[in-house]
């Protein structure tokens, strides 16, 4: 007769009969299996919901007339899950005080997950980078929906899901994403940081990140198709120059789609903002729109 190893379930006695080896042997391999599921469903889950896209710089501060690689991160403000192929970028805009100007993927380039777009600075100014993507879909079961929906603080969108009797339902979303950065070109500011690029979803500055003072406060305008976005929730974080985790916030837009947010110290700061709607369509039942923006302070 053949005894169980290590990686083999021993021989199974009556359960009168089960010394206490058995047992433990048993719930070891069951709480293993278990964890193990658990374990790769919280991957899943975290692959499908880090899908934030950010221009983040390892410096805002940048020398005018030179050239500058900005790079994109696509998954969170910390790690990039993967470089964004050439075909799905729909714009490339830099925007200075000598106006704007639109860049083709040519100036597009990867290195291993990250996508780099190779600029020029012009004349000192503050400067308003930005980059749009086109239409993608995704489809997600009606539990990853709901948790999506749930980290990005879009509560609107689950309760009339709940009220309609689709909460368990999954979807297909069609989505779009527009990241812009504000970066200070040599010592002299200039009113180029608050152009708006025209994009479906955006985050326009009302005050230059560059003129903050401690304790001061900076507004924000959030943009859906050109329209103040009122009642939007904004998400805030970022890095401390040591790198330390700035804490997340959720703020609120007003009625003139304005969102104040006070700085609680220098770093590397991020707002986002997503728009979502349900639509009808062949393909998807849901449309959103992606803002971020980000800017160092001193």
């Amino acid at each position: 007769m053949r005894t169980g190893t290590a990686d083999e379930t021993p021989m199974r006695a009556p359960a009168w009969k089960m010394n206490s080896y058995g047992v433990r042997y048993i719930f070891h391999r069951m709480t293993r299996r278990l964890f193990s599921a658990l374990g790769l469903l919280v991957v899943l889950a975290s692959t499908l919901l880090a899908h934030d896209m950010f221009l983040k710089l390892a410096n805002y501060y940048l020398a005018p007339n030179s050239p500058v690689s900005v790079p994109l991160l696509n998954g969170t403000f910390s790690t990039s899950e993967n470089s964004i192929d050439r075909v799905r970028i729909a714009s490339i805009a830099l925007a200075g005080p000598s106006g704007r100007r639109d860049f083709d993927t040519t100036v597009v380039s990867a290195r291993n997950d990250t996508t780099f777009f190779a600029l020029q600075t012009g004349e000192a100014g503050t400067y308003a980078i930005g980059v749009a993507t086109r239409p993608n879909i995704i489809p997600m079961s009606g539990t990853l929906f709901h948790e999506y929906l749930k980290e990005e603080g879009l509560g609107r969108v689950i309760a009339a899901r709940e009220k309609s009797g689709i909460a368990a339902d999954s979807a297909r979303e069609q989505y779009a994403k527009h990241v812009k950065a504000i970066v200070q070109v040599g010592d002299t500011r200039s009113a180029s940081f608050g152009t708006a690029l025209g994009y479906a979803a955006e985050l326009v500055p009302l005050d230059n990140p560059y003129a903050w003072k401690r304790g001061g406060a900076l507004r924000f305008r959030a943009l859906v198709n050109g329209a103040p976005a009122p009642g939007m929730t904004v998400v805030t974080g970022g890095r401390t120059p040591s790198g330390g985790r700035l804490p997340r916030r959720e703020l609120a837009t007003g009625a003139d789609g304005i969102v104040t947010l006070r700085p609680t110290g220098p770093g590397v700061w991020y707002l986002t903002f997503i728009s979502i709607e349900p639509v009808t369509a062949a393909d998807h039942n849901y449309e959103s729109r992606w803002a971020t923006l980000t800017f160092q302070l001193r």
